[in-house]
């Protein structure tokens, strides 16, 4: 499997491939791959005959300089991973900070026309701005026909839809549904850090993000607000930060349910240091 690290490296493999008319699928990670990153993987193979994997991880997107030191670093591991998926039909871009940033490490600035003022945006000041700054770059330099995201950042994935929009960017963007363990957990590669009984806790997430799908079914949406604040209220090891139910398409938290929209719930919770995101569709 090809590793490219360099813009030109991977930009002349890309035009050999679009010389050959061969259609280009990309995933976009920060490395520590786990099964959600494979799964994006398969499904783009399934659409696309060569798939092109970016490990990279994007000092502009982390509010917390902890957390970007923190991260686990795994090229090898990762690609062994993507090998046992396919050894032919995917390369793989690892650049480093310089090759994408020049020496300015610094995010552009966006409009998504608010969707990047709710939910993270309230708690990760700036985070968007890094997310589109490394998805634009990357959608330009690989020139995927399609891309794929996972739902699990469902928020992320509607920006990056919408800067794909705004900016004219030729790729497809797809959502793909989030690859959960046998727990339910959302899969993250936060998950490897959680010590073993905020682990075992970890679960109750997704356990109340369905019940409060069933709940919105026959409430209204501040009931169903009401109860998941108790339930967390009295877990003793995880710290509810955010539940939010929105509109799919602005993100805007609801105020009267209509049967003309779809909704989804949103939630962030602390367990122990370690902040993990899930979300669940509502109808």
């Amino acid at each position: 499997m090809k590793v490219y690290t360099t813009k030109e490296e991977i930009s002349k493999r890309i035009k050999a491939l679009k010389t050959q008319n061969k259609s280009i699928g990309f995933v976009a990670t920060m490395g520590a791959l786990h099964q959600g990153h494979l799964a994006l993987v398969k499904r783009s193979l399934v659409d696309n005959e060569v798939v092109a994997v970016s490990i990279f991880v994007n000092p502009t997107q982390f509010n917390n300089q902890k957390d970007l030191v923190k991260y686990p670093r795994t090229l090898e591991r990762d690609v062994s991973l993507l090998k046992s998926v396919s050894e032919n039909k995917i390369f793989v871009f690892a650049p480093t900070v310089e090759t994408i940033y020049n020496g300015n490490t610094t995010s552009e600035c966006f409009d998504y026309d608010g969707l990047e003022y709710e939910m993270e945006g309230k708690f990760r000041q700036g985070h968007f701005d890094g997310v589109g700054t490394i998805v634009k770059r990357l959608l330009e330099i690989i020139q995927p026909d399609k891309a794929y995201f996972g739902e699990k950042d469902f928020q992320q994935l509607q920006i990056i839809k919408k800067l794909a929009e705004k900016h004219h960017l030729s790729s497809e963007i797809i959502g793909c549904k989030i690859h959960r363990e046998k727990s339910g957990l959302a899969m993250s590669s936060r998950n490897e850090r959680l010590k073993e009984n905020y682990k075992d806790e970890a679960p109750f997430i997704y356990k109340t993000l369905k019940a409060a799908k069933d709940k919105f079914g026959t409430k209204s949406a501040n009931k169903v607000i009401e109860w998941v604040i108790k339930q967390f209220a009295k877990n003793e090891l995880l710290e509810l930060e955010y539940f939010i139910i929105a509109d799919e398409q602005t993100l805007k938290p609801v105020q009267r349910k209509s049967n003309k929209k779809t909704y989804r719930a949103f939630i962030a919770v602390y367990a122990d240091d370690i902040r993990l995101i899930d979300n669940i569709a509502l109808n």
